[in-house]
């Protein structure tokens, strides 16, 4: 046995390094579980310390340890941290430096939450879900309209930490934003809730204009004199207009709870009050969206039942015009001996005038009444 690990250590150094590793592992398996996992490195966004309105350090970003350190050390400061889709590992650490409960850790890790506010201790939990409009050249049964993802903001007394999941919302442009505003940034850690809803509202109404634009287009196609038999792009639209509803509606309430809440500094409850008021504005108008929705796709689906119920009467008029000659061939088709006008020479074209005869009749009373 001995030999035959040292004849094994004789071989590995000839071999290259990563199949010397691999032949490792499989020598030795329980390594694979000692190996300590390093997260998600590229999870941290941006990290910074802010303090008078300004950011400390310029724009270089810094180690969240040790923006921690500076933010407790100095009065009036906070750290405001990004992370973008972090995974356990990645968070563990945070929670660590930040002293966040592990619900908020789990919650954190995970997307797609709906929209709401929870407060755990001095932290409180805001999620807020992202919107963006996806352009299309046409309206299909299978066009993506509007995208979403989701943004947890978890607010503390000294820190910011913003958790986004999925590719709709970059916050860099906020951060930009709200640097610009050392007024609106010396109200804390809620300055970023701020900028951050406010930049969420603001996505929700761009995406309604857009929408708007395309139920117009849908309502110009539904209601012309020519019109084509699908309406799946309907359906779609509809769909995603369930999708954007769930973005936006159920945030109405948790801005509401939060403005009610002490939470808030003073100085920022009426940038506050008017994100809540452009809140309004984009739910009426979705709200309103998901109405006209319904209608457009209510009228196209009577337009397809009076169209079928017009082709019926088409079909049955012209049922009713064959069978004019069909009874009257079959009644003389009848292998009889003695029938009227068998033996005349004008019985042939007297059958074949009276087919047309009352054919055109029926043709004429039935184009007159609109059936045909």
């Amino acid at each position: 046995m001995l030999g035959r690990n040292s004849e094994r250590r004789r071989l590995l150094p000839d071999l290259p390094g990563g199949l010397k590793q691999l032949l490792g592992a499989l020598a030795h398996p329980e390594r694979l579980s000692e190996a300590p996992r390093r997260g998600n490195p590229d999870a941290v966004v941006d990290c910074a310390v802010y303090a008078g309105g300004l950011r400390h350090g310029g724009s270089a970003q810094v180690p969240y340890p040790e923006a921690a350190r500076l933010a407790r050390r100095r009065r009036g400061a906070f750290v405001w941290l990004g992370l973008h889709e972090p995974d356990l590992a990645t968070m563990r650490p945070v929670a660590e430096v930040f002293d966040l409960h592990e619900l908020l850790v789990d919650q954190a890790v995970t997307g797609g939450h709906r929209p709401g506010v929870q407060t755990l201790g001095e932290v409180t939990r805001l999620v807020l879900r992202t919107a963006r409009y996806v352009e299309h050249n046409g309206l299909t049964a299978t066009s993506e309209v509007v995208e979403t993802g989701d943004v947890t903001l978890l607010i503390g007394p000294w820190f910011a930490i913003t958790v986004r999941h999925g590719p709709v919302g970059p916050l860099r442009e906020v951060r930009t934003e709200l640097q610009s505003r050392p007024e609106v940034l010396r109200q804390g850690p809620w300055s970023v809730a701020y900028a951050v809803g406010s930049r969420m509202v603001d996505s929700y109404l761009d995406v309604a204009d857009h929408v708007e634009r395309d139920l117009d287009r849908i309502e110009e196609e539904t209601f012309a004199s020519v019109r084509t038999g699908e309406f799946a792009h309907i359906y779609q639209l509809k769909r995603e207009m369930v999708e954007f509803k769930r973005a936006v509606l159920p945030l109405a309430d948790p801005l509401s709870r939060l403005l009610e809440s002490p939470g808030p500094p003073a100085g920022l409850r009426p940038y506050l009050e008017d994100v809540r008021g452009r809140l309004a504005r984009a739910v009426d108008r979705v709200g309103g969206f998901d109405d006209l929705v319904n209608s457009i796709l209510q009228a196209r689906l009577t337009q397809v039942s009076v169209d079928q119920n017009h082709d019926m009467r088409k079909i049955a008029s012209w049922a009713a015009i064959a069978a004019v000659p069909t009874v009257i061939a079959g009644v003389f088709g009848m292998n009889f001996e003695h029938m009227p006008g068998l033996d005349s020479p004008y019985g042939f074209y007297g059958a074949i005038g009276a087919m047309l005869l009352i054919s055109g009749g029926a043709y004429h009373r039935l184009k007159k009444s609109g059936w045909l």
